[in-house]
Parts: C-alpha cells; structure tokens; sequence
C-alpha cells in the first residue's frame, strides 16, 4: 500500500488543492492531508521544503514528488483506473477538458477566485470576457453529459478527472450566481451533493485564515 501526502492550501480559497483531493477522496483513496495556509508568513518556507515549484497541491508518495494538478490526477488514476472514462472516445475528451479547464477560463478565474465563506458574491464578477467562458464551460458540460453521460449525473456518468477538474467552477457559480442554463445547474448539484465536496465546504467554512477584501474581490 502506498504512502500517499497531499499537500494543499486553504480550503476557502485553493482551487487547485481541491480538484486532486476531490478525486481521490471520492475515489476512495487513502491518503494523509496536510494544509499549508497561503497567506501566512511562514508559506515561503513552509512550501519550499515540500514542493519544487513552490505551489500547491503536491503529492508525496514516498520519495516520489508529483506536483502540478494533471499530474496528481492521473497518478490517483493509475491506483484508480475508473477516474478516467472507460471508452476511448471518452477517456479522450475527458483529458482534453482537462486540459482545457487547467490552461483556460483565465477570465473565469480571475474576476472570480473561489471563495466558500464569502456570502456577497452574488451577481459580481461578470463581465463579455467571464461571460464568454461561461458559456463554453456550459457547452462542455452539455455536450459531455448528452453524448457519454448516459443515466448518470456526472460529465461521464460516473465521476472522473474531469468532474473534478471542474468542481472548483462550481464553487464559484454557486458563490456568485450568474445566469445559467437549467442543465448547468444539474449538473453543479450532483457535484456539490458529493460527500467529498460538502467535506471540502464545511472545512473551508470553519477554516480561521482570511484575506483582504481587495485581494478576492
């Protein structure tokens, strides 16, 4: 059995931490959680001895170091094959989301950063660029449940890679509330219904660090 270590960041705020922890809990496998608070003086430090790029998430699996999102992904996917789709076609367009949602969206990102705690987001944040990439963001989302999703509630039927590449997106549309179609709205509630989302949630609520108003809005 694997010694696995998944450093992360805040819950409230760290995107990036929550896609890997996501998959992995969900797909049930073991591993150590260990919290580096981003806005914390002692981070530089903190996050040097843990991870070549000085970010997080990074996974340690004994002496083996992964960082980069991708990466721990499709590390917990060789433990556990079924977080990437089974048929080729699909397993393929899964990856290219991926891809696309770790590369993409910077729009989306930017004007708004997750924030669990914040209770004021509604209808902020939207602008033609974020609008834009919300609405591409809806087309995957349609397109992959239409022609793989089959009976399940998820991008693939079952929960994959990629619902976890996006579940920080669903953070954030649940936290601001843009328009959406009624479909895109489905599918956020079989994310955010997942025991492992409503962990992460909780924890973020309860979390003590926070930041400038300025720095999130």
């Amino acid at each position: 059995m694997r010694d696995l270590t998944l450093y992360i960041g805040n819950k409230n705020y760290s995107s990036w931490s929550l896609r890997p922890w996501l998959a992995m809990r969900t797909a049930g496998i073991d591993f150590k959680e260990k919290l580096i608070p981003l806005f914390d003086d002692a981070w530089p430090e903190a996050i040097a001895r843990v991870s070549p790029t000085h970010r997080v998430p990074v996974l340690h699996s004994g002496d083996l170091i992964i960082p980069e999102t991708i990466a721990i992904l499709e590390f917990a996917a060789e433990i556990k094959p079924e977080l990437w789709p089974e048929d080729t076609d699909a397993r393929a367009l899964a990856r290219a989301m991926t891809a696309e949602m770790h590369a993409g969206f910077t729009a989306l990102r930017n004007a708004m950063p997750m924030n669990i705690r914040r209770q004021d987001l509604a209808g902020k944040g939207i602008n033609d660029a974020v609008t834009t990439d919300i609405e591409r963001i809806c087309t995957l989302w349609r397109d992959c449940r239409q022609r793989f999703g089959g009976d399940g509630a998820f991008l693939f039927g079952r929960f994959s890679n990629a619902d976890a590449m996006f579940a920080p997106v669903v953070s954030r549309f649940l936290s601001y509330q843009p328009p959406l179609p009624d479909d895109a709205k489905d599918y956020m509630q079989s994310v955010d219904q997942l025991p492992a989302m409503q962990d992460w949630k909780n924890a973020a609520l309860a979390e003590p660090w926070t930041v400038k108003e300025d720095e999130i809005d």
